[in-house]
């Protein structure tokens, strides 16, 4: 569409409980407004928001589609974020570049799980919010019982601004209770008097004359309702509420309408934090088509035709197409060719795009997620983005030898599409681990990086990361001789073991006196000890928290030699770990696990099975309790999808290491078969 000023564009991102409507809403837009010639389905696979074969598998979005619908001289910029909760990385990006929110609710389900994690989102960036009741065809559609319980969970700011006429299988229109001349039917009449009258007395307590006049009984005009609406929109004091079948398209219209002309363009939010790079001082940037150019990427996408796709969305300044710019966060020029607008797949070439506007470019090599598009003579970043950190690990591995070379690219091509994958290799299990924000998300993670990078990998719960140690001292000895015509072999050697406090991780020491070992033999003892200590002897774990002390040996003149005492120290170390009473430690993990008053008990039931050790208890006074908890790393490994489960979705954790603790006896023998398998698993893998 032809180039649209800032101050007619109007950016909303769509929230939602998973299922709750979003998509067929934005295709409503798209059909309505004539972009599409026909409606597309979400079970059909033919919606332009849902384009991923991944989404056609699933029958629901896994990305964040960007769309963009004209409307009476408007351009709206649609943000359709998925529903499910291991997409939140997608919704936050989402967010991060709308300047309105709409929340997106089912007319039969109501307020569910995610429509209060959503509603949490808007209300952290403050931003402007509208409810939809979607599904109003729908049998149980009950828009009065919906109201009630977002205005008992929300607040009673939550006002309509529309009356549905009929219900499920009845419903046919939606009527306005902002304009007075608005035709509403004989059966509703009474209950839009009422409503009328709870919106006036809504948007009366917004502005003190407007309250003034309300308590003296005079009337509130039209303009007076529109300007209430659009004050109490942008500072949060009111949320209208509209309802529709975007499926039969009733009710869009008017949405659209509202859309177009009450929500704030991006020259009317408040202004964005930028700083000059190197600077900490962080100062207001607005949002004007002749100032500076400053353009943050907001998502990352491989695309099969057309390669990286940065989407950005323009603050200030206009971006322009053939045009040298410059990576402020990263320092590195960029040459920019085409400009696209985006609606789902489908990029449409454009010569420029106006400050807050959201478009896409191709191919700028240095240009991550997060990362501040300028131009090189005023360098200019603004805030990034922040993403939700992983809580859910597996180790990924090539299915293949084919695909061992793919590996590596791969992962850091799917990290730049999704920041909120994290990938790291674990240095005591040598594994790659593959972090996430629940099952689904992996899996789809892994499907992408075959059908997008041809790789195939797979998944595997990770290992945790013993360690070993000694319970008590011991003192070896340990003669190496070895007769093999010429030269021998010879190191002799008397080592002392001790255990150290945890944390203290392995000590060397020598009491030699009167040369028995010469000094220039001594650091091979050592090499040999610390050599000995990668492998224990009970589960073949690394060995910590352990001392051990050179205490006595002899040599030869002729057959000793560094590799000798080398040899003689690691086996005596070895020696001397099974006579010290070797035990298994775990690693013990910190864990603060949020979740509504009613699931505690049955989460405390669930730790106290997995070991473990109530540290606290803290009420947030909004519903919700945290518990502190220290748990061992095993019984935490797909507490992610656990606790979802047994929560109904609405619990949350954080995890970290704490401490190494000795795994209880009766427990060791289950340890070291399991890590026998999972060697054996290991040895089969390429």
């Amino acid at each position: 569409m032809p180039n649209v000023p800032t101050e007619r564009i109007r950016n909303i991102v769509l929230l939602s409980h998973s299922g709750a409507g979003k998509t067929i809403l934005a295709e409503a837009m798209l059909h309505l407004s004539g972009v599409t010639n026909r409606l597309g389905r979400v079970e059909d696979g033919t919606t332009v928001s849902d384009f991923e074969p991944e989404e056609h598998k699933r029958g629901a979005s896994v990305n964040t589609a960007i769309l963009n619908a004209p409307w009476n001289g408007h351009k709206i910029n649609v943000i359709d974020t998925p529903g499910y909760a291991d997409y939140r990385g997608e919704v936050a990006s989402g967010v991060r570049v709308a300047d309105a929110a709409v929340v997106v609710v089912a007319a039969q389900a109501g307020v569910e799980v995610g429509t209060g994690q959503m509603w949490n989102l808007a209300e952290e960036r403050e931003l402007p919010k509208i409810i939809y009741i979607s599904k109003m065809d729908r049998e149980n559609a009950d828009f009065d019982g919906v109201v009630q319980a977002l205005q008992e969970r929300f607040g009673r700011h939550l006002v309509p601004v529309c009356l549905p006429v009929g219900a499920e299988s009845s419903f046919s229109a939606l009527v306005s209770l902002i304009d007075p001349n608005a035709d509403i039917p004989a059966e509703i009449a009474d209950a839009a008097e009422e409503a009328r009258e709870r919106l006036v007395e809504a948007v009366a307590e917004i502005d003190d004359d407007l309250a003034t006049k309300y308590l003296e009984g005079e009337e509130i005009t039209t303009e007076e309702m529109v300007t209430g609406v659009k004050q109490g929109l942008m500072e949060g004091t009111l949320v209208p509420i509209l309802a529709g079948s975007p499926l039969k398209e009733i009710g869009v219209t008017e949405f659209l309408d509202f859309v177009t002309g009450y929500l704030p363009s991006p020259a009317e939010m408040p202004a964005a934090a930028s700083r000059e790079p190197g600077s900490d001082e962080w100062s207001d940037l607005e949002c004007d088509g002749d100032g500076p150019l400053a353009a943050l990427v907001f998502k990352t996408a491989a695309d099969p035709f057309v390669g990286k796709l940065s989407y950005f969305r323009v603050y200030s300044g206009a971006f322009k197409g053939d045009s040298q710019l410059f990576n402020a966060s990263r320092g590195e020029a960029e040459r920019v060719a085409q400009v696209f607008e985006i609606r789902g797949r489908q990029q449409e070439g454009v010569s420029e795009l106006a400050a807050g506007d959201i478009g896409a470019v191709t191919k700028l090599s240095s240009v991550l997620t997060g990362d501040t598009i300028s131009s090189r003579d005023r360098q200019i970043i603004l805030r990034g983005l922040s993403f939700p950190p992983s809580v859910y690990q597996m180790a990924v591995f090539p299915k293949s030898k084919a695909d061992v070379d793919k590996m590596t690219s791969s992962l850091s091509r799917i990290v730049e599409e999704d920041p909120s994958i994290a990938v790291t290799r674990d240095a005591n299990t040598n594994q790659v681990i593959m972090g996430g924000l629940g099952d689904t998300h992996l899996d789809v993670a892994i499907e992408k990086m075959r059908r997008k990078f041809g790789a195939e990998m797979v998944l595997d719960v990770p290992r945790v990361p013993y360690k070993e140690t000694i319970s008590r001292r011991a003192r070896v000895e340990y003669r190496h001789k070895k007769q093999t015509g010429g030269h021998g072999q010879f190191g002799h050697v008397w080592i002392e073991v001790e255990p150290l406090p945890r944390g203290s991780g392995f000590e060397f020491a020598d009491t030699i006196v009167g040369g028995v070992v010469p000094r220039e033999y001594i650091p091979s003892v050592e090499k040999g000890v610390r050599g000995a200590l990668s492998d224990g002897v009970v589960a073949g774990y690394p060995v910590v928290d352990m001392k051990a002390t050179l205490i006595d040996g002899s040599f030869h003149t002729v057959d000793s030699s560094g590799v000798s005492f080398e040899i003689a120290g690691g086996h005596a170390a070895t020696k001397g770990l099974q006579q010290a009473n070797p035990v298994l430690l775990e690693p013990i993990m910190k864990v603060e696990i949020t979740v509504p008053d009613g699931f505690t008990g049955d989460i405390i039931g669930d730790l106290n099975s997995r070991r473990g050790r109530i540290q606290g208890m803290v009420p947030n006074g909004d519903g919700t309790t945290s518990v502190q908890v220290e748990a061992p790393q095993s019984e935490m490994l797909t507490y992610a999808t656990e606790l979802r489960s047994q929560t109904q979705g609405q619990g949350s954790f954080t995890m970290e290491f704490d401490h190494f603790q000795q795994v209880p006896a009766h427990l060791v023998e289950r340890v070291v078969q399991t890590t026998n398998e999972l060697n054996e698993k290991a040895e089969s893998r390429i």
